[in-house]
This record gives structure tokens, C-alpha cells and sequence, in this order.
């Protein structure tokens, strides 16, 4: 998906490179929602999300990107590479290992399939990069709801590892268990 997107069920989405300092207020406001508790930012101030922000985009292993949804801001997605960064030293990382974060903005007016739509446009972004062969994610070992959706496309979790913030479920991706979530054999 580009800057041009593409039509879902629920619409169009697109994504763009976040501008840490553009997009900075409003990712505030998403991330220090109560329905963002498990981003972990829920005391940030802006500042704060200025710098973390600042510091993805001048990193050359991650990178934060801006979603839409008919053309306002819906989402958020992180890229990043596992053999540096978030999973240094947890699992041996494969060459075409992507790590991904994604956050659905919080609204008083959800979508049906919404999110579901969205973890998909993410998956379709990251295999779009011939590179990618599978997508690794650690969420928060709690986190049931995620850990269901992250199934739906695909994902195998594999086990449990303590990361210095959370305990996490780590689970994988490949670009064929991807595929086939969607009934298309590669």
C-alpha cells in the first residue's frame, strides 16, 4: 500500500512516513488513551512523543508510518528490524524477519472489521517488500484480543519471552501463512 492506498470493505486506506513533528499531537492523543494502554505511553507527555518519534525516524531499523482511513487518520504502524532492535538476544532472527507494531486510533464510533481491515493493509504493506519473508510481533502475553486478530492472519504464536517492559507472546508470519489467512495459495 502507498500514499494512494487501497479499498477495503471498509473503505480506503492509506499510509504515508509519519513526520514525528507534524503528527506528533495527535499520535498524543491516541497513544495516552485509555484504549491505548498497551502502547505504554499512557503518562507521555508530547515531548515525549516528539523524541520517540524523532528518534524512529532517524533510526535506520525502524520506521513509523501514518495510517488513513477515507483520508483521515485511523492508524498507526511501526516497521523495525528484530536483530536490532526490540528483540536483540530474545530469538534467533531469519534473514526477511520484519518486526511490526500497529495501533487502531481510538474512536466513540467504531467500524465493524475496522481493525481487522487494518492489521490486514498493514501484513500487505510489509510482504509488498520482496524482502519480507516473515512478520514478527510481541505483544503484551494479556493481550487476548490482539493475540486472536494476529491469528486471523495468519500468525503462529511460538512462545513467551520476557522483554524488559512486558512479558510477550512472540509470534511469526510468513508470507504463506499470510496468504493463505486470505484463501490465496502462493
Amino acid at each position: 500500500m502507498s500514499a494512494t492506498g487501497s479499498s477495503t470493505a471498509v473503505g480506503t486506506l492509506s499510509m504515508r512516513p509519519l513526520d514525528p513533528l507534524q503528527d506528533a499531537g495527535l499520535l498524543h492523543s491516541w497513544v495516552t488513551h485509555p484504549k491505548a494502554a498497551y502502547w505504554m505511553m499512557q503518562d507521555a507527555k508530547l515531548q515525549d512523543v516528539e523524541r520517540t518519534y524523532m528518534a524512529i525516524a532517524a533510526s535506520e531499523h525502524h520506521h513509523a508510518h501514518l495510517g488513513f482511513h477515507d483520508g483521515r487518520p485511523a492508524f498507526l504502524m511501526e516497521r523495525y528490524d528484530p536483530r536490532y532492535i526490540e528483540l536483540v538476544g530474545l530469538y534467533e532472527p531469519e534473514p526477511g524477519d520484519v518486526g511490526m507494531h500497529f495501533l487502531v486510533a481510538p474512536t466513540d464510533r467504531p467500524v465493524h472489521g475496522f481493525t481487522r481491515a487494518v492489521i490486514t493493509a498493514v501484513m500487505e504493506e510489509l510482504f509488498a517488500d520482496p524482502g519480507t519473508r516473515r512478520v514478527v510481533v510481541e505483544p503484551d502475553v494479556t493481550n487476548t484480543a490482539v493475540h486472536a486478530l494476529n491469528e486471523t492472519v495468519g500468525f503462529v504464536p511460538e512462545r513467551e519471552i520476557e522483554k524488559p517492559e512486558k512479558r510477550a507472546l512472540l509470534s511469526f508470519c510468513t508470507r504463506e501463512q499470510f496468504f493463505a489467512s486470505r484463501g490465496v495459495s502462493l
